[in-house]
């Protein structure tokens, strides 16, 4: 079985994580290569990670001409599926189905594309509508949790031609972090937080990460909890509104945008308790690097998020924008903080036992081989 992969190569969130960790266990069970359309980290890690990529370059979004190249290479290396993830791929991918009319184009859905361009006025109007109008064009579908299903039912999908695969992790390999002391130094002053409890949230700084809702819950804790502080990693166009709403709650000295995190384990390490507070995801590959190091995690209830977490027992759920109900969540293990140490462990239990990265690369190949067997 021959599987081609394409991906714009500029991916920095679940998508690029979800490729990456498919693929290094998926290239043991098929034959697959990957094609993204810039050079950049994306090519440098799946290069690293011993994946078969190239790199087929676009002068911009809309230049086609990648379409008959592609094209040629499925014809003369005999790809059985061509595979397509996000915006960019999905866009070049209704093209090329027109020029192979025999093989099944399939596409893995990784978050809600009615919300992937929500800060970028332009971007949600132009990008949003093309890639719905591609999405329209392909053979089936891969959701990465049980709550786009339905949204992809909306497209006018049937349901059998929708297939679930959970987003999984590599538990197996090394992972690589410094001291914590080590990396809150590059950011504050060791007079911040040590001997502090540290809650940290890890996103992107877009409109739907909900980071608003992150902050808020920060002043109702940093009022009755001296020894908290609050750390956010990612960079985002939200950044400026971020601080300003710092600002306004004047918690200057609680509340931390440390920027763009290079290594995710470093922030992990460094925290006590992990947040997830979006407005939507999917399932988010922030929790899987978090249960990695055994970090007890909060979340909004969206997604397949309570398909992993179970709320009060090995970790807490809140309802989407619920500030309140995070900070209360957050409270019960500031007042119980034994409950921090043991949600970790039996989360990062769960996840190990169903979300590892071999568990996700046998399911693709059974979905693989459902769609060869309908063709």
């Amino acid at each position: 079985m021959k599987v081609l992969h394409l991906i714009s190569g500029g991916d920095t969130g679940g998508a690029k994580t979800h490729i990456i960790n498919l693929c290094s266990k998926l290239k043991d069970i098929v034959s697959l290569k990957i094609i993204c359309f810039m050079y950049g980290q994306f090519y440098e890690e799946v290069k690293n990670a011993g994946i078969d990529i190239d790199v087929i370059q676009q002068s911009s979004r809309f230049d086609l001409s990648v379409v008959d190249k592609i094209a040629k290479m499925v014809e003369t290396e005999g790809y059985d599926i061509i595979h397509c993830h996000g915006a960019r791929a999905n866009f070049i991918g209704m093209f090329l189905k027109r020029k192979i009319k025999n093989k099944p184009f399939i596409t893995t859905v990784h978050s809600d594309f009615d919300l992937d361009f929500q800060d970028i006025f332009y971007k949600r109007v132009v990008f949003s509508f093309l890639n719905k109008l591609a999405l329209k064009r392909f053979d089936y579908f891969i959701s990465v949790g049980s709550a786009l299903i339905d949204k992809i039912k909306g497209l006018g999908v049937r349901e059998d031609r929708i297939f679930l695969l959970y987003n999984g992790f590599d538990f197996s390999k090394e992972i690589h972090y410094v001291k914590k002391d080590e990396f809150l130094s590059r950011f504050l002053d060791r007079k911040v937080f040590d001997s502090k409890i540290i809650i940290g949230n890890l996103s992107r700084l877009y409109k739907v990460k909900g980071l608003d809702v992150f902050i808020k819950a920060a002043n109702i804790i940093a009022k009755k909890y001296p020894d908290v502080i609050f750390l956010i990693g990612g960079s985002g166009p939200q950044k400026e509104f971020l601080k300003q709403m710092i600002s306004e709650y004047n918690l200057n000295d609680r509340v931390f945008l440390l920027g763009s995190i290079k290594n995710p384990y470093d922030f992990f390490n460094s925290i006590d308790i992990n947040v997830i507070s979006s407005y939507s995801e999917t399932f988010p590959y922030s929790i899987l690097e978090a249960t990695a190091l055994e970090k007890c995690c909060i979340s909004s209830k969206v997604g397949s998020v309570p398909d992993l977490i179970e709320d009060g027992k090995n970790g807490f759920l809140f309802e989407v924008g619920d500030y309140k109900g995070l900070a209360q969540k957050i409270e019960i293990l500031l007042q119980n903080k034994n409950l921090i140490k043991e949600f970790g462990q039996l989360l990062s239990k769960k996840a190990r036992e169903k979300f590892s990265a071999e568990n996700m690369a046998r399911m693709q190949f059974e979905i693989y081989k459902s769609i060869l067997s309908k063709k």
